[in-house]
Parts: C-alpha cells; sequence; structure tokens
C-alpha cells in the first residue's frame, strides 16, 4: 500500500489559532440551525389545527407514535449499555499519550452519537405527529390551499434537516477541539452510536410501519372494499402510527448517521492526509452545509405555476447543489494552499505530499463529484419512480392482467434501477479516488470528502424525507375525519404521491452516502490495521496487509461471500419479521370485522388499540436479530479468520448491499406510486380489479422500500465501524502465541453460535396470529380510539 500511512505516523497534531477560530465558529453556526430550527417549530404550531374530529384522530397517532418509541428507547438501552462497556474495553490505535482518556472519551461520544440519533429521531416524529394535522386543515381552505399546505409540510421537514446538520457539526467539532489529534479515534465511537441507534430504530419503524400497511390493505381494500384510510379499518390507527415510527423517525435517525459517519470517514482520512488542516477542513464543508441547508428549505415554495410539489423540491434542491459548489470550490481556494508543502505540517503524510496534487483541485473536484453524484441520482430516481414517468405508468397497465404481472413489472423496475445506480455510485467513487494520483491516503481522502460534499444539502434531502409521510399522514386524517372536500382531498392525494418520490430519493440518496462512507472507512480500516502491526513490531507492516488483502486467498473469498451473504439474510429477516407481523394484524383486522359487524355501518367502534399493541411487540421482538446480525457477523469473521477475510467481507457487504438497497427502495416506491396512478382513475380506477392488483403489488413493495431496503444503509455503516474498532485486538490476538489463538477462535465461536441462535429464534416464530393471539375483548361496542 505505497503511499499509506498509518495513524501513528501522523504524529502529534497541534491546532493554530485561525484552525481553532475556524472550529469555533463551524460549531456557532450549527447552534444558528438549531435556532433555526426552533424557530419553524413555533411557526408551524402556530397553523390551523382543523376541526375537533381531526384533532381527535391525530391526538390518537401521536400517543399510539410516542408509546411506540418510548418502549423501543427502553429496549435500545440495554444495547447502549453492552455497548459501552466494550468500547472502553477495546485497545485503541494510534500514539495518544492517555490512552485511557480516549477510550473514556470514545465511550462518552458513543453515547452523545446515540443520544442524538435518538432526539432528532423522536424531536422529528414528535413535530410530525402535529404537523400532518395541520396539513390537512390547511387543504381545506380553498384558493391557496395546495401551497400552504405543502409549506407546512416541507417547513417541518426543514426542522429535521437542521436538527440532522446542526447536532452532527456541532459534535464532531467539540471532539475535534477536546481532542485534538485523538479526534479520529473518539469520533469513531460518536459514529458508531449513531449509526447502532439509526439501524435499529430503522428496522424496529420499518416492521411497525409496514406490517400495519399491509394488513390495513390486505383486509380493508381488497377483501373488505374500503379505502384505505377508512376509520372502519382497525388498523388505520396502526398505519399512521407507521408513517411516523418509520418513515419519520427511522429515516430521520438513518441520514443523522449517514451526516455524522460520513463527517467521521473525512475526519479520520483527514488528518492522515493533511494534518491539522485535514481535521478542519471537513468541518468548515460542513458549515457551508449548515447555511445551504438554511437556504434551500426557505427558497423551496410551490408557485401556482408548478404541475406539482416534486417541480418546487427539485428545484429548490438544484438551486442548493449549486449554490453549495460555488461556495465551496471558493472557500477551498482560499483555505487551501497550492501545494502539500505548503501545510508546514511534520504530520502531513510523505506519500501525500510527493503526489504533486495541488490541494485546492482535489478538495472542490472530490466535493463537486458528491454534489453532482446526489443531483444525478435524485434524477434517476425520480424517473423509476414518479407518476409521470414510464416504468411507473407500465407497472400501471401491467395491471390490467392481473396481480403476478403488477409484481413482475415492479421487480424488473427495482432491479433495472439498480444497476444504472450503482454505476453512477461507482463513476462517483473511482471519480474521487483519481484525484489523489499516487497516494492511496489521498485518494480515499478524497472519497469520503465526496461524501461530505453529497450532505452539504443533507438539509434539504432530510427535509424532502419527512415530507413524505406528513404528506401521507394528512391525507389519512383527512379521509378518517371526512371534513375535508373534493378539491382538498386531490391536494392531499397529489402531496402524497409526491411524498412517495422523494422518499424513494432519499433512500437513494442514503445508500450513495453509505458507499463514500464504508470506502472511506474501509480506507480507515486498512490503516487501523497497519498502524496494530507497527505496535506488534511487524518490519513491513504496508506488505502485511497487502498480503492480507489478496483476494486470491481462499480465506478472503470465504470473507467476501460471507458479507455478501449478510446482506441478503440481513434484509429476508427483515421481510420476513414483517410477513409475521402483517400475518396477525391480518388476523386480528378479520376478527373485528367478523365479531362486530357493527363496524361497517359504523354503528360499532372498531378497537384501534389491539393493532397497534401487536406492531409495537412484533417491532420489538423482530429488531434483535437483524440487530445482532450486524454487530456480531464482523466479530465472527475478523476474529474467525483474520483481517484479510475481515476486509473481504466488507467489500462483499458494501457490493451486494448498494445493488440490493437501490432494487428495495425502487420496486417499493414504483409499486406504491403505481397504485396511486390506478387510484386517480387509470386502469380502472378504485374498487377496480386493476386497483386490487396493484394494492398486492403495494404491499409486497411495502417492507421492500420501508423495512429492508432503507436499513441496508445503516448496516453498512455499523459493520464498517465494528471492524475499524476490533481491528486493533484482531491483529494483536493473530500475532502471538497459541493462549492469544484459543481466546481469538473462542470469541468468533460464540459470537457465530449467537446469530444461529437468534436465527433460529427467528425462524421459529409463528407466521401468523396462532398462540401468540391476543386476549380477546368482552366486548366492541363502546371501545373508543384507545392507543
Amino acid at each position: 500500500m505505497s503511499g499509506t500511512s498509518t495513524l501513528a505516523a501522523a504524529g502529534e497534531v497541534t491546532f493554530s489559532s485561525s484552525n481553532t477560530t475556524y472550529v469555533i465558529v463551524a460549531a456557532v453556526i450549527a447552534l444558528v440551525a438549531l435556532g433555526f430550527a426552533a424557530a419553524l417549530v413555533k411557526s408551524v404550531l402556530s397553523t390551523d389545527k382543523g376541526t375537533a374530529n381531526m384533532q381527535e384522530i391525530a391526538g390518537a397517532v401521536q400517543e399510539g407514535a410516542m408509546a411506540y418509541l418510548l418502549r423501543q428507547f427502553r429496549t435500545l438501552a440495554i444495547f447502549v449499555v453492552i455497548a459501552v462497556v466494550l468500547l472502553f474495553l477495546l485497545p485503541v490505535h494510534g500514539d495518544s499519550d492517555n490512552e485511557t482518556a480516549v477510550k473514556i472519551g470514545r465511550s462518552i461520544f458513543f453515547i452523545v452519537g446515540a443520544v442524538f440519533s435518538s432526539f432528532i429521531g423522536g424531536a422529528g416524529m414528535w413535530l410530525a405527529t402535529r404537523a400532518n394535522l395541520r396539513v390537512a386543515a390547511a387543504a381545506r381552505g380553498g384558493d391557496g390551499a395546495r401551497e400552504r399546505a405543502m409549506g407546512i409540510a416541507f417547513r417541518t421537514g426543514g426542522v429535521v434537516g437542521f436538527l440532522t446538520v446542526g447536532l452532527g457539526l456541532v459534535g464532531a467539532a467539540l471532539v475535534v477541539l477536546i481532542y485534538r489529534g485523538d479526534a479520529p479515534t473518539v469520533l469513531e465511537g460518536f459514529g458508531f452510536g449513531a449509526a447502532l441507534l439509526a439501524m435499529f430504530m430503522r428496522v424496529g419503524g420499518g416492521i411497525f410501519t409496514k406490517a400495519a400497511d399491509v394488513g390495513a390493505d390486505l383486509v380493508g381494500k381488497v377483501e373488505q372494499g374500503i379505502p384505505e384510510d377508512d376509520a372502519r379499518n382497525p388498523a388505520t390507527i396502526a398505519d399512521n402510527v407507521g408513517d411516523n415510527v418509520g418513515d419519520c423517525a427511522g429515516m430521520a435517525a438513518d441520514l443523522f448517521e449517514s451526516y455524522a459517519v460520513t463527517l467521521v470517514a473525512a475526519l479520520i482520512l483527514g488528518r492522515l492526509a493533511f494534518g491539522e488542516d485535514g481535521l478542519v477542513f471537513p468541518l468548515i464543508v460542513s458549515t457551508i452545509g449548515v447555511v445551504i441547508a438554511i437556504v434551500g428549505v426557505f427558497i423551496t415554495r410551490l408557485r401556482v405555476s408548478d404541475r406539482n410539489g416534486l417541480v418546487a423540491i427539485n428545484r429548490a434542491f438544484y438551486i442548493s447543489a449549486l449554490l453549495s459548489a460555488v461556495v465551496v470550490a471558493v472557500v477551498s481556494w482560499i483555505y487551501l494552499p497550492s501545494t502539500f508543502a505548503g501545510f508546514n505540517d511534520d504530520s502531513i503524510n510523505e506519500g501525500v505530499a510527493a503526489s504533486g496534487r495541488d490541494p485546492r483541485i482535489v478538495a472542490i473536484g472530490a466535493v463537486v463529484i458528491g454534489i453532482v453524484l446526489a443531483a444525478a441520482i435524485q434524477a434517476l430516481t425520480g424517473y423509476f419512480t414518479e407518476t409521470e414517468k414510464r416504468p411507473v405508468q407500465d407497472i400501471g397497465k401491467s395491471s390490467e392482467t392481473g396481480a403476478a404481472t403488477v409484481i413482475l413489472a415492479g421487480i424488473s423496475v427495482g432491479l433495472e434501477s439498480a444497476v444504472y445506480s450503482a454505476l453512477l455510485i461507482g463513476a462517483g467513487v473511482f471519480g474521487a479516488f483519481l484525484l489523489g494520483g499516487s497516494s492511496i491516503t489521498l485518494s480515499l481522502f478524497a472519497v469520503a470528502l465526496a461524501g461530505t460534499g453529497l450532505l452539504t444539502t443533507v438539509g434539504v434531502i432530510v427535509a424532502m424525507d419527512t415530507f413524505g409521510p406528513i404528506s401521507d399522514n394528512a391525507q389519512g386524517i383527512a379521509e378518517m375525519s371526512g371534513d375535508i372536500d373534493e378539491r382538498g382531498a386531490r391536494t392531499l392525494t397529489e402531496l402524497d404521491a409526491v411524498g412517495n418520490t422523494t422518499k424513494a430519493i432519499t433512500k437513494g440518496i442514503a445508500i450513495a452516502t453509505a458507499v463514500l462512507a464504508a470506502t472511506a472507512l474501509f480506507g480507515s480500516y486498512t490503516a487501523t490495521l497497519e498502524d496494530a502491526l507497527v505496535e506488534a513490531g511487524d518490519a513491513d507492516p504496508a506488505g502485511t496487509v497487502l498480503d492480507w488483502l489478496n483476494i486470491s486467498n481462499p480465506a478472503s473469498l470465504v470473507g467476501l461471500l460471507i458479507g455478501a451473504a449478510v446482506v441478503f439474510l440481513f434484509s429476508g429477516l427483515a421481510i420476513n419479521a414483517v410477513a409475521r407481523s402483517a400475518g396477525a394484524v391480518v388476523m386480528e383486522v378479520r376478527r373485528q370485522f367478523r365479531e362486530f359487524p357493527g363496524i361497517m355501518d359504523r354503528t360499532q367502534r372498531p378497537e384501534y388499540g389491539k393493532v397497534v399493541d401487536i406492531c409495537t411487540r412484533d417491532a420489538q421482538r423482530e429488531l434483535l436479530t437483524p440487530g445482532l446480525l450486524a454487530i456480531l457477523a464482523p466479530i465472527a469473521v475478523g476474529f474467525g479468520l483474520g483481517a484479510g477475510p475481515l476486509a473481504a467481507y466488507l467489500a462483499g457487504a458494501i457490493g451486494a448491499g448498494t445493488l440490493m438497497a437501490v432494487f428495495l427502495a425502487n420496486s417499493g416506491g414504483a409499486w406504491d406510486n403505481a397504485k396511486k396512478l390506478v387510484e386517480d382513475g387509470a386502469h380502472g380506477g378504485k374498487g377496480s380489479e386493476q386497483h386490487a392488483a396493484t394494492v398486492i403489488g403495494d404491499t409486497v413493495g411495502d417492507p421492500f422500500k420501508d423495512t429492508a431496503g432503507p436499513a441496508i444503509n445503516p448496516l453498512l455503516k455499523v459493520m464498517n465501524l465494528v471492524s475499524l474498532l476490533i481491528a486493533p485486538a484482531v491483529v494483536a490476538w493473530s500475532i502471538g502465541n497459541e493462549e492469544n489463538d484459543v481466546l481469538r477462535i473462542s470469541v468468533a465461536v460464540v459470537a457465530a453460535l449467537i446469530i444461529v441462535g437468534a436465527v433460529v429464534y427467528s425462524k421459529r416464530k409463528p407466521v401468523s396470529m396462532g398462540e401468540d393471539a391476543p386476549s380477546r375483548p368482552s366486548q366492541g361496542t363502546t371501545a373508543k380510539v384507545n392507543v
């Protein structure tokens, strides 16, 4: 690995006064973003709350969503405590004078990352469950209602966007200010905390929301022939709760960890490449992103002449992306010298200094590649998921021949889109990598900077994502209450369809950040291996790492296959969890329709709380196995097969995960919008056989796009960070006496056995209600909306 230095070789980093000032300014601007978030919260909550009936329905959704989230946090607290202990016990790499202080800092900032991720998810969901009501109310307002409704929904998303960039940047800036040269090691804990909580929230929330959604659609729409959000459907409250715990809380946490982990990767490699300035420059780029987020959210305005809300969102996104590229270019030209010799820093990597590259060109090129990649993915994902584009229209046409052709057409769209997205992401990664020339360290830093550049628009991206479930909930509240006219219903239907596309776009962008961050973290992993080999007395650490990474080694090939297989197993577990929980929901909804016939003529009220209880119970129970797989599989491979096969494992997971995530997200998004297309009157309209066919396609796509697909994004980062954290121990235990071999193999066997046990336990759960059926109520005539 010529041109790569270890973390230990980077030397001590002492900050100049100017760089200290830059970091402080970054933290201050991050706090400004949080101030804007508070102002937007006040603005959203000051709008009209609609009728008393709408408020009652929204209150039930709010109560159910918060009850679920609090229960989930209690469950996840166990994992946080275990992770903190392990982080303190694991060795750290580098040349720190105070290893204990660094371990404590890594553990503390793991908690900070986990708390920030939880807070963003919880706060975003709290506001979304109040904004949905206000969006529904705004749609009733006659002239200008469309513009007002979209404005409320997007401003609510803007709050989550400001929280994401604000807390992510302030956390990283604090670590850099406090720990200076040891900041990369401490930041590993910060990123791991954010990623771990996001993965659990994504999986748990995804299982909840899609179990309720599938159950509600199959019985309500297909069997009973009632609308999606009809108040007579016992699963409708759970469905609306699920939109918030999955798409608001889960995805908000997911995008925060994307931001945090990408920034962590840039800071780790930045120190290797640029020394002091490499720790500061990514913070400067992220600070620009905060400003862009503020601008982007406030320029997103729906005009009367706009065909739909997506036009306004795309316009703001592309303006933000262009503005970001220009500002980053100007700041890079001013901040960075023209040669690496201009840094005057002993910690500059020799290979980087000898590369002959202009730091300004490298930085500008990498950031621009990231920004262009985000815009390209937005356009590509929009093509495959928008109702006006041919792929979705073709799926709609396939409904003329039944559900089977709908499913086949959707799978085809997903598979094809995954190829183009993978090629786009691969081109972005390779283009950034080429900027480093002969220096692998500089090349990998450029890849990390591309991810940071992509996320300069994350404030707008998060707003786009949160916009989706808010619009979906608003339509549900309006339909359940009946307090909205036909014009308002059309407005909410339009916003809901736009939200389906924006959710698919943000998932595509999130997986792109996962690949960029994973590639950069992979470089950090190899540097950590070299560092551990130096400490173990290896005379040629770079050569040893090269030998380990040789894919012709059968152990490495096995590691690669296991990495790809874990992505498939993780996806299968998540989808199967939805299938089991949805089966329970279907049985419960059927039971209520059978035992309380007055539900259909509205003389009896459904027991909404029963379905919420089923979804909550199953989501908590089902997230354990995928979570253990993500954490323990790298441990089993690393300690069992070695550091080289673990690197190959990560490569296999990144490759398979990229294709799988895009395939699942775009298939699901296309199926959902094909259903919307038919519901808008095409191919027979609502209640037709074609409509039933697209509903089946949508129910298949639900766990694809909202459970398994988006969960792959944090999965990749969790596995990369676990590998990075255990790398020193893997190397130390691989070199030495037989006692180390016994300990190493014992750890691998225990990790593998826990995974096998968790999978077996998961597979033995019943598919539907069976013996797990909740106790039946004595009567249903007086039941209220009780969640």
